[in-house]
């Protein structure tokens, strides 16, 4: 009878005891659950706000180009974060101005506050709102301007001043039109080749470079051709302190240069073709045989439009006729020779001379050929020659063409470019052979250039990559949390993370762990 009674006392109790567990297990595991989720809104809290992307830190750039024939704009942007003090520039829009040069408006100069009205409204448009006022405006004018200076410094203030004039009405921030040396011209188009050659520095993360299977340290010489100037620019070897007027200095991705440049001026394509004109013209009646044009070819010519500009100063005389004629006979090898006649290497009072007496130390390396001698070259299928030979061969087979097969085979290409390919080709030869001294053996070290990875090769780049040692380098854009604080958070709710789910797990399989505890 007692135990009966014993045996049902203590069943109730028994009950009592996992009634109170499960309650236990239960509640443990609804505390567990929202631990959980507090930690893993911690870790994703913490993730998020340490790797948002940084707001993007772009700056912007115009520079303008204005050249003897034309005026072309360039739009470039670099991050705030600048590298050893140099912006990373890349371009990311052009536009030319419809039109001459601005050295051609001297007598009609109330039309320059329009000249421009095109190209800068688009630069109003690439270039976000927010970024105009801060955004810098820069024109440099080249050798047209420079000629037009020489001829009549008050008419060249002139024109730069109304320039300038329609700049400062943008709501940009202009900071000065100018004209600049021939020698700075060279210059900062060797910066801008060795920029895109990937030279001066390996982190350039807006396009790839390519010097993968090139010598970093292997620096390019440039040669520009224009209108009425051309230059060129190379890191000289063993330089000898002779002619320090064409020695620069520039501080590029924290490593300086010394540099060679000098330009010719009179001698880009344009004006070497009136030199050449006005050298002919003394020995004839009125008539040139000019074996510079196709056979076949005719042109009347004013006397007065040879001699309109200084470059022909020298061969200037009285004439009995106010018209020449200019008659094609297409040989290139006479048409060489007349060339040749422009670059006198007669005297040179230094240890080693271009032409005309001019310093230039020998030349070295590899070179990169932009502007006029590009385009004539591309025109002429002669960019990939690495023989001069070949390129010669081919010169002979296209000045010795009829020009009226010419004018049919280029129907598309103007009149006033098309007649002058054959002068401008056999020139770019006799400018690197005879002029700069070119081995005969070293055409292939000429690589000649029109754009890299959409950035065209001028010195417009150059200017702006020097330029821009001048902008300081904004502060850089930081994640919230240091790394090595990033690290200790994320591990640290991982490790609560992890024990929380053990714990949930021995609680929900096991709770019977917990009934000792309450006994």
């Amino acid at each position: 009878m007692e135990r009966t009674v014993l045996k049902s006392l203590v069943l109730p109790n028994q009950y009592q005891d996992n009634s109170l567990s499960r309650f236990f297990s239960r509640n443990m595991l609804i505390i567990i659950g929202f631990s959980i989720i507090g930690v893993l809104i911690a870790l994703i809290t913490v993730a998020l706000t340490q790797n948002r992307p940084l707001p993007e830190n772009l700056k912007y750039g115009i520079v303008l180009d204005a050249g003897s024939s034309h005026t072309s704009l360039y739009i470039y942007a670099w991050s705030g974060e600048k590298e050893n003090d140099t912006g990373v520039v890349s371009q990311i829009a052009e536009c030319t101005a419809q039109g001459p040069g601005i050295s051609k408006f001297v007598h009609k100069i109330n039309q320059l506050a329009t000249y421009l009205t095109e190209c800068m409204d688009k630069a109003k448009k690439v270039i976000p709102f927010s970024k105009h006022h801060e955004t810098p405006v820069y024109l440099g004018a080249t050798a047209g301007m420079r000629l037009l200076r020489n001829e009549n410094a008050q008419l060249a203030d002139e024109v730069m001043n109304e320039v300038s004039k329609s700049l400062s009405s943008y709501p940009f921030n202009f900071r000065g039109a100018r004209i600049i040396t021939g020698s700075e011209e060279g210059a900062f188009g060797w910066i801008t080749i060795n920029y895109l050659m990937g030279k001066f520095t390996q982190k350039v993360s807006w396009f790839p470079v390519i010097s993968d299977e090139e010598d970093n340290q292997d620096i390019y010489g440039a040669l520009d051709l224009g209108g009425a100037s051309t230059q060129i620019t190379f890191v000289p070897s063993n330089y000898i302190n002779e002619s320090t007027s064409d020695i620069l200095h520039f501080l590029l991705y924290g490593k300086n240069y010394d540099v060679y440049s000098h330009s010719f001026l009179c001698y880009g394509k344009d004006q070497a073709l009136l030199k050449k004109l006005a050298k002919d013209i003394t020995s004839t009646n009125g008539i040139i045989k000019d074996p510079c044009f196709h056979p076949g070819y005719n042109q009347v010519m004013n006397v007065s439009e040879i001699f309109k500009t200084n470059c022909t100063d020298e061969f200037r005389k009285n004439h009995s006729f106010d018209q020449v004629e200019i008659q094609g006979t297409g040989n290139f090898s006479r048409c060489q020779q007349s060339i040749n006649e422009l670059f006198n290497s007669s005297y040179c009072p230094y240890s080693h001379c271009a032409f005309n007496g001019v310093f230039m130390p020998q030349i070295k390396g590899n070179f990169g050929a932009f502007s006029g001698f590009y385009y004539v070259m591309d025109f002429l299928n002669l960019t990939s020659e690495s023989s001069l030979n070949n390129v010669i061969n081919k010169l002979e087979f296209f000045c010795s063409r009829p020009w009226k097969e010419v004018k049919e085979n280029f129907a598309n290409v103007k009149e006033k470019y098309l007649r002058e390919y054959c002068f401008s080709g056999t020139y770019i030869v006799s400018l690197l052979i005879n002029g700069y001294h070119f081995p005969d053996t070293s055409w292939s070290s000429v690589k000649f250039m029109g754009k890299v990875y959409d950035s065209n090769v001028g010195w417009t780049l150059g200017y702006m990559l020097n330029l821009t040692n001048l902008i300081p380098a904004e502060q850089v854009s930081t994640a919230p949390l240091s790394y090595p604080t990033y690290v200790f958070l994320m591990v640290f709710f991982s490790l609560i993370l992890v024990a929380l789910i053990i714990f949930s797990v021995i609680v929900f399989h096991k709770p019977s762990y917990f009934n000792k505890d309450l006994a």
